[in-house]
């Protein structure tokens, strides 16, 4: 299961989706909006993404984990659009038949997800509006334009 979406997300769905009699584990990371980044009190985010790439790309990372880690299931969404602080902006669920590899495998998943999924994030702050990381820099012609 792999999803974009502008509504909210679904951390027991994503598990149920992983869920299977083999696996022994299920891990689960939830990314999240904080109030503060890099020392700015950060207001409310915005994400953007070019959805037909950031699809494949994602599907690549579901492609990388399940050749690394013997994978029962896997289950990736991401936000798109305004989040408000304390809003989910990522789930990633992943089940494995032992709990160590569980681990390895979700932590490689959000990682590896953060490093090539064309996805931006715009922090909208006291001090005005910053893009933030994503794969793609800003001197890209599939970046956002800055403000």
């Amino acid at each position: 299961m792999i999803e974009l979406t502008p509504g909210p997300l679904s951390p027991e769905r994503c598990i149920e989706a992983v869920r299977q009699r083999g696996a022994g584990g299920i891990v689960t990371f939830i990314g999240t909006v904080r109030d503060v980044s890099e020392g700015r009190r950060v207001e409310f985010l915005e994400y953007e993404a070019y959805e037909p790439m950031a699809m494949d790309k994602i599907r690549q990372v579901v492609d990388e984990v399940r050749a690394r880690w013997p994978v029962d299931g896997i289950a990736l969404q991401h936000r798109v659009g305004r989040l408000e602080i304390g809003d989910d902006a990522v789930v990633v669920a992943v089940s494995c038949p032992h709990r160590a590899e569980a681990f390895e495998a979700c932590r490689y998943a959000i990682d590896r997800l953060k490093e090539i999924v064309p996805i931006w994030k715009k922090e909208h702050a006291e001090d005005g509006s910053f893009w933030v990381g994503g794969p793609i820099t800003a001197t890209s012609s599939l970046a956002p334009e800055p403000d």
